[in-house]
């Protein structure tokens, strides 16, 4: 997965993320055409629908099997695949495949580090690069589910 920087959130997300396995996913049938088309669209206009403000580290894959509940109810985060990027992405990857106590975390989080107003708005923006991936690990309805994200910002 390339890391390479770029001078800005959006672009890191589109170039880095999105397009390459958008283009992954449309050459092992994963994504059709019409579909791909969505999600191009709202790649082209993620700079202004994403609020910009400095990289934050993120886990870069922090989903429920990566989040361990210690028996003093705190949560620990294992198999990081690091980088600088957007901190709403982090908690969107949480939602996508959902996690115990999401609610909790997202109270912990909004009272640590207060998200730009909208953000519950924009999840679906962060979660098309997951999307996108187990479109081309596992097909199935994947790829239609990212381009029906996509569209909701169209």
């Amino acid at each position: 997965m390339p890391n390479k920087p770029a001078d800005t959130w959006a672009e890191f997300y589109a170039t880095r993320r999105v397009l390459p396995y958008l283009k992954l996913a449309r050459d092992r049938g994963a994504i059709d055409d019409g579909d791909a088309r969505a999600v191009e669209a709202v790649v082209a206009r993620l700079p202004g629908l994403v609020p910009e403000e400095p990289p934050a580290r993120l886990h870069g894959d922090l989903w429920n099997g990566n989040v361990l509940w210690g028996v003093d109810g705190r949560a620990h985060v294992i198999d990081p695949a690091a980088h600088g990027g957007h901190r709403e992405t982090d908690l969107a990857m949480l939602a996508l495949f959902g996690l115990p106590n999401l609610p909790r975390v997202l109270d912990a989080y909004a009272e640590a580090a207060p998200l730009a107003d909208g953000w519950q708005e924009r999840v679906g923006l962060h979660q098309l690069f997951p999307l996108l991936v187990h479109a081309c690990l596992f097909g199935g309805g994947y790829g239609p589910r990212a381009a029906d994200a996509a569209r909701r910002y169209t």
